[in-house]
């Protein structure tokens, strides 16, 4: 899973990038710092993982991960290629989802591109810039079709027709996440590589003094907001980020605790981005490495063997499989295979989160 930080200049995006990937991205109080993007890969913490890790013991113990990309600042024009903004998007289309930095603290020391502290406006000033991107990339198509169209070919006639839905949305200021979608629209959108369909993290950032609660007016704004499109909301401080990307594992949970926090913002950007993409994990589990896999909710036994091996998939017959909490339940493999809730899954068996899975398969 690859997400994007965006957001206007300074609004704590490379702050709170070095924070999560501890890269050490510049992070200076000037607009375009960042110009090529940074990529950082962070482990996905999952408990389960740990618990497996001491039952088991392993040789290696190997997380799931995330990738986050720092997108340099956008600003208003982007579309139009102000302040760099057509190299910018072009990294944005490279991302499954778009983690959505936005300003809710005030500082007199850091500088706003637009002189003043308003998040709605921010967000509007970025959404607004990807559809506008987008419209321009559906017109284009757009009168390549209609062209086509003229032949009275049912297939263009039926492309034109969603395109001209995504332009009347895009017109109307709307984002494409509102769009009930086909098949159909969903390979046109993913042809385009369209922005404004991507699901999105508000990610409200705030000062110390705001991060017990959560909130403040500002950040009330933005949920109302995100409330409103459908998307994820997340607080967080990226200066307290900071400070924790500092510590030990034992260091931080007490540091944690003092502030009343009960996990850190990069666990809760996790799991927004999980929910957001529909994404769940399972595990493999053996003397050599106890693993956590990636895959989206509904998918099925062969393909998440392709995650572990190409060559499982292709030669697929059957996966055993153990839910984590019979095997916590139970204490071994052996003790749940003699309950009688060891399975044996074929092809069309959908993967839960959670799931132990042992694949057998035939090349």
């Amino acid at each position: 899973m690859k997400i994007g930080i965006v957001g206007l200049p300074n609004v704590g995006k490379s702050t709170l990038f070095n924070a999560l990937t501890n890269a050490g991205a510049s992070a200076e109080n000037y607009p375009f710092c960042t110009i090529d993007p940074n990529v950082g890969i962070v482990n996905v913490p999952d408990q389960r993982l740990e618990t497996l890790n001491r039952m088991y013991r392993p040789e290696k113990k190997t997380p799931t991960t995330i990738e986050f990309v720092d997108i340099a600042g956008l600003v208003k024009g982007a579309s139009r290629g102000e302040g760099l903004g057509n190299k910018f998007l072009s990294h944005i289309r490279e991302v499954d989802a778009i983690a959505h930095v936005v300003r809710c603290f005030t500082d007199s020391n850091v500088t706003h591109v637009d002189g003043s502290i308003d998040p709605v406006r921010d967000i509007e000033i970025i959404n607004m810039e990807l559809m506008l991107a987008d419209l321009a990339t559906v017109e284009k198509r757009r009168e390549k079709t209609r062209k086509a169209a003229k032949s009275g070919n049912r297939e263009y006639l039926e492309e034109l027709k969603i395109l001209d839905i995504f332009a009347e949305t895009l017109e109307k200021g709307d984002s494409l996440r509102k769009l009930e979608k086909d098949n159909k629209s969903l390979q046109l959108i993913k042809e385009l590589s369209l922005l404004s369909v991507k699901p999105v993290i508000y990610i409200a950032n705030v000062d110390e003094t705001d991060i017990k609660t959560g909130s403040n007016e500002l950040v009330e704004k933005v949920r109302e907001y995100a409330d409103n499109e459908g998307s994820e909301i997340v607080t967080i401080s990226a200066k307290i980020e900071a400070d924790i990307a500092g510590l030990d594992e034992v260091e931080a949970e007490l540091f944690l605790e003092e502030l009343g926090l009960e996990e850190s913002g990069l666990d809760r950007v996790i799991k927004a981005g999980y929910r957001l993409l529909n994404l769940i994990s399972f595990f493999t589990i053996g003397e050599d490495e106890v693993r956590a896999w990636t895959i989206r909710k509904g998918a099925r036994a062969p393909e998440a063997a392709g995650k572990v091996h190409t060559d499982m998939q292709r030669g697929f017959i059957r996966a055993e499989v153990v839910s984590y909490d019979d095997l916590i339940k139970y204490g071994s493999i052996a003790e749940v295979r003699e309950a009688g809730l060891l399975r044996l899954e074929g092809k069309d068996y959908i993967v839960n989160d959670g799931d132990i899975c042992h694949f057998r398969f035939n090349v």
